[in-house]
């Protein structure tokens, strides 16, 4: 199992995000879960990024909105970063 982190920064965004959309809390929870058990499970569609978000992975919460993470393999740990839709993470 991953331990999940949230950084103080993910925090604040995430409040000010589920403000504009509460109907997505739910299905975050339901990420976190799975994040903890495999964070490359196919049903999250994780992926590397490239160029100044190199070292981040990211994650889909539905079409338009996407989260932003750090994976750490060794320790097996997740850092969530950052939360919003493709323009505002990107």
């Amino acid at each position: 199992m991953y331990k999940i982190n949230r950084k103080k920064t993910f925090i604040k965004t995430a409040k000010k995000f589920f403000k504009k959309h509460p109907h997505l809390q739910n299905k975050f929870q339901k990420i976190i879960l799975e994040l903890e058990k495999d964070p490359f499970n196919s049903s999250l569609n994780t992926y590397k990024l490239k160029g100044k978000l190199k070292d981040f992975y990211s994650c889909s919460l539905d079409y338009e909105h996407r989260i932003i993470l750090s994976i750490i393999i060794i320790d097996e740990k997740v850092y969530l970063i950052d939360i919003g839709n493709h323009n505002e993470v990107y």
